[in-house]
C-alpha cells in the first residue's frame, strides 16, 4: 500500500454504509445518493488501497483489510458527530453522532435499556445483539464502538472496564420440577430432563451442568429446546418446556398462575461482564460508559 495513500472521506462513509447497511442499494439511499455512486466510491477506494476491502454477498462483508478501514471509518463518523454536537449544530436527530454497540440478550432485556435512555438525545444507538462470549469479535471487526463482553483483555486499540456480575439460578416451573427432579437435580435426572437453551451459542446451561457433573466422562446433553428470544425464553421456562438459567434480574414474577423455583437451591453461576470501547477521545461515548458503567453497579453483582 502506497504510504502516502490519502484516504477520501466519501469513500470511507461509502464502506460503512455498505456494511451497516448490507447492500449497495441500501447505501445509497442512507448516503441520498445512486448505487452507481456508491459503487464507484467503493472501487475507487479498493484501487487506492490495493485491496479487495469487500465480499459482495447479501448482506455486504468486509474482508479483513476491509475490516481496518471500516474500523477507520466509524471513529471518523464518531468524531464528526462529535464535532458536530461541540458547534452546537446537533439538535437535528441526522446529525447526531450514531453509537453501533455490542450487547448481549440479558443485559439488553434488563438494565442497559434504561441506562441509555437519558442519552437518546445525544446520539442514536445501533445495538447488535449477540452472545456475550462474540461480541468482542464485533469489536475487532469494526463493526461496533463498544461492546459489553466476558472478554477480559482488551481488542486492540480498545480500553476496558470491569463492569460486575450477571447471576444466574438454573430454575424451572413448579410442575416440571415435580415430574422431572422429584429427588433434586440427581446426575440421571439432569441428563434427562429437557434444557432451554437461548441459541447454539448459549453455554450457559452447560456451564451449569459441568460444574454440578465434574466426574461425568462425557459431556452431558439433555434434551434442548432453543428459543432465540429473551421474553420468550423466560417465558418457556415458565409454562415448563424445560428448565434453564434465569439471571436474578429477569426472575419472571407469576403470570397466570405460572412461576418458577430453583431447581438447585443455593447454586449460582456469575458470568463476569466487561466494557470495552475504542481509544478515542469522544465526549459522546464517554457519557455512554458512565452510564453503563454506573447502571452496571446497581444491577449487578460487584
Amino acid at each position: 500500500m502506497d504510504p502516502d495513500l490519502q484516504l477520501d472521506l466519501a469513500q470511507l462513509r461509502a464502506l460503512s454504509a455498505a456494511v451497516t447497511e448490507g447492500t449497495f442499494e441500501a447505501a445509497a439511499r442512507a448516503l441520498h445518493v445512486t448505487p452507481s455512486a456508491v459503487s464507484q466510491r467503493l472501487r475507487a477506494l479498493e484501487v487506492a488501497t490495493g485491496r479487495v476491502l469487500l465480499v459482495r454477498s447479501k448482506p455486504v462483508r468486509a474482508t479483513e483489510s476491509g475490516q481496518v478501514l471500516l474500523r477507520l471509518a466509524r471513529q471518523v463518523e464518531l468524531l464528526a458527530g462529535d464535532a458536530v454536537a461541540e458547534l452546537g449544530a446537533g439538535s437535528a436527530p441526522a446529525l447526531r453522532p450514531n453509537l453501533p454497540i455490542a450487547v448481549n440478550a440479558d443485559s439488553l432485556g434488563t438494565w442497559v435499556l434504561p441506562a441509555l435512555a437519558p442519552l437518546a438525545g445525544a446520539a442514536t444507538f445501533d445495538l447488535h445483539r449477540d452472545d456475550e462470549e462474540h461480541t468482542a469479535d464485533l469489536l475487532r471487526a469494526g463493526t461496533v464502538v463498544a461492546a459489553i463482553t466476558t472478554d477480559p483483555d482488551p481488542v486492540a486499540g480498545c480500553s476496558v472496564t470491569r463492569l460486575g456480575a450477571m447471576r444466574y439460578r438454573p430454575v424451572a416451573s413448579p410442575d416440571f420440577v415435580r415430574a422431572h427432579f422429584p429427588d433434586g437435580p440427581t446426575p440421571e435426572a439432569l441428563a434427562a430432563a429437557p434444557v432451554v437453551l437461548f441459541d447454539r451459542k448459549d453455554t450457559l446451561q452447560h456451564r451449569y451442568l459441568r460444574g454440578r457433573l465434574p466426574a461425568a466422562p462425557h459431556p452431558v446433553q439433555p434434551p434442548a429446546h432453543h428459543v432465540p428470544s429473551t421474553a420468550d425464553f423466560r417465558t418457556a421456562v415458565r409454562l415448563g418446556l424445560g428448565w434453564g438459567m434465569l439471571p436474578e434480574l429477569q426472575a419472571p414474577p407469576a403470570q397466570d398462575g405460572h412461576h418458577v423455583v430453583a431447581i438447585d437451591p443455593g447454586v449460582v453461576v456469575d458470568v463476569a461482564l466487561h466494557w470495552q470501547q475504542w481509544k478515542l477521545r469522544s465526549p459522546v461515548l464517554d457519557r455512554v460508559a458512565d452510564a453503563v458503567t454506573a447502571a452496571a453497579r446497581r444491577c449487578l453483582v460487584a
